[in-house]
């Protein structure tokens, strides 16, 4: 096993040109066979379309890649090697259930095929079960005991084990708030508060400075500073320069946005002011300088204009921190038009193998503004409801930079102002039906913190939709896949015009799915450096017309994806 990632032995190339998909959207049905072929003509296509499959790998078009090793499975189902390769393709397309399943048939057919477990190994890592992945990595060392990047990843998967095995037990219900000792810290410059002498960056206003756009004090809440927005612009500026902020100034950012989530239901409300819009940007993932180039598009955040993060800003891209401090520095200046909805990304264990963690102490070099970080997160709102509040146009009347979907042209209103609505979320719908938005709103994150792995605010951020009806497994081995009939029935119940998601790539930066009830928009252009995707937003206008703008990846340095990845996902996973 010479390496542990793809079936070509070689790194991907950008391709534009086809679509993609994660999770939901592909399914591992058997592919038509003519009836009439021999045997030995089977196995004769079945090769040629294993090597199609291996050279679309090579050039990056995962989906294509595993359509022809599905067609190759069809024609010759005993091949392992088949199987672990469409493995592979569902690693790079981050359906990892569907990576387990394939892995799984590629050892019952050879059970001495140590890539295969290597692939399942992989799968269970990315869904962070970490334990699971320890009897696949052992058994490959056992069938090459040589192999020093396997027993490295074993090294690692058994210390991330022991590791959260440890922090689960020591967690303690009524421990105080690391925001508390942090407020203490930056009262009496401890504990790395204090700026050094020779800092030349931006700093934060002081209390005498202009009342002019500054951030007011929260009553019964230490005072940790004030914000505006010409810091913002040099604390940009210093970031592109490849420079980092002081804890102290750091710190206040972070506890400024938690302050301001702290005032804001699980289920936030925004109706949109008469002359202005609203734009929706979806995962960012750490990819800062693509992301300085979205804003020059949207407008920056102000009293007039609002932005709506979609969650995933943080993990994977290498300047998850600049990204993350520059959305909260808006949070905290900008409250009420400066939205974010949490991510699956932005929760403790994700960020512990994806990079944000290892981000988080190599630049500020210690642990504590990570776990300041952590709680931010915790407060972030799960969703969002936009609602427009002047009547929608009629089809003829749609512009024609505007989405012309069946759910724009017929859309469904809001039962009470018959205006459209529109339904803001990271992930997807949910296993139960009779969801409303009374019962999302209700939900105290605050209380559960993270996720886990079942309930609302998991298939908040987890689920994905599917082209079939009803609901299915999620072929990420998270959440759930739902169908268009699934969609519609939820969006009648409760009076939404479209269901607005992120949390997966689109090759052409968004997709309207679902006839256009389910919007999928991703804002991270060639997504890890290798992806060769478009990128999207969203706006939307008093009126509740939807319309997108699209954009491509911009020069960055050189620093690769998942550069401060901790333990095995650093180089498991790309």
């Amino acid at each position: 096993m010479s390496s542990p990632s793809s079936p070509g032995e070689s790194s991907s190339s950008v391709h534009s040109d086809y679509t993609s998909a994660t999770s939901a959207d592909l399914t591992n049905e058997t592919a038509e066979v003519d009836p009439n072929l021999s045997e030995d003509q089977r196995q004769e296509q079945a090769i040629q379309m294993k090597d199609a499959g291996n050279r679309y790998f090579v050039q990056g078009n995962y989906v294509q890649a595993k359509q022809c090793y599905t067609q190759a499975i069809a024609l010759n189902p005993k091949v392992a090697a088949i199987f672990s390769n469409r493995a592979a393709c569902e690693l790079k397309l981050e359906q990892h259930g569907l990576a387990i399943e394939d892995a799984g048939k590629a050892i019952e057919l050879d059970a001495k095929f140590a890539k295969a477990y290597y692939r399942r190994a992989s799968a269970h890592l990315s869904i962070l079960d970490p334990k699971a992945a320890l009897p696949d990595l052992r058994k490959v060392l056992q069938l090459e005991p040589s192999n020093t990047t396997v027993k490295a990843q074993l090294d690692a998967t058994v210390k991330l084990v022991r590791r959260l095995e440890f922090e689960r037990a020591i967690r303690v219900e009524a421990s105080a708030p690391t925001s508390r000792t942090i407020e203490e810290h930056l009262e009496n410059n401890t504990g790395g508060a204090l700026i050094a002498s020779d800092y030349d960056g931006p700093r934060l206003p002081t209390e005498t400075s202009s009342a002019s756009e500054l951030t007011p004090a929260v009553e019964g809440k230490p005072f940790v500073g004030q914000i505006n927005e010409e810091f913002i612009e040099e604390m940009i500026e210093y970031f592109k320069q490849g420079k980092r902020l002081p804890n102290g100034i750091a710190w206040s950012i972070i506890l400024g946005a938690i302050r301001a989530f702290e005032q804001e239901p699980a289920l936030v409300s925004y109706k949109i002011p008469e002359n202005t819009t609203i734009d929706v940007v979806g995962d960012t993932h750490g990819q800062f300088y693509d992301f300085l180039h979205l804003l020059s598009l949207t407008g920056r955040p102000s009293k007039n204009h609002a932005v709506l993060f979609n969650g995933d800003f943080v993990d994977r891209g290498s300047w998850s921190v600049e990204i993350a401090l520059t959305i909260f520095a808006y949070k905290w200046l900008y409250p009420h038009t400066t939205l974010v909805n949490r991510g699956n990304h932005e929760t403790s264990d994700m960020n512990k193998v994806y990079g944000f963690e290892g981000e988080c102490k190599a630049k500020f070099g210690n642990e504590i503004t990570f776990k300041l970080f952590t709680e931010a997160f915790i407060a972030i709102p799960l969703a969002t409801i936009i609602s427009a509040p002047l009547k929608p146009l009629s089809s003829d009347q749609l512009p024609d930079s505007a989405s012309h979907s069946p759910a724009q042209i017929n859309p469904i209103l809001d039962k009470n102002t018959a205006c459209k609505k529109f339904f803001v979320v990271h992930g997807g719908l949910f296993s139960e039906d009779d969801v409303t938005l009374d019962q999302i709103s209700k939900i105290d994150r605050f209380a559960k913190k993270q996720p886990g792995q079942e309930g609302l605010m998991m298939e908040l951020l987890w689920s994905d939709p599917q082209a079939a009806p009803g609901r299915g497994p999620s072929k990420r081995g998270v959440g759930l896949g739902f169908g268009p009939d699934i969609t519609r029935a939820w969006c009648e119940l409760n009076g939404v015009t479209a269901v607005l998601r992120s949390h997966e790539v689109r090759q052409g930066g968004y997709a309207e799915e679902h006839n256009g009830l389910c919007c999928t928009v991703f804002s991270a252009p060639n997504y890890c450096d290798s992806a060769g995707n478009l990128a999207a937003f969203a706006r939307i206008d008093a009126q509740g017309t939807l319309s997108w703008t699209t954009f491509t990846a911009q020069p960055h340095p050189n620093i690769r994806p998942m550069a401060y990845a901790n333990g095995p996902m650093g180089g498991l996973v790309a």
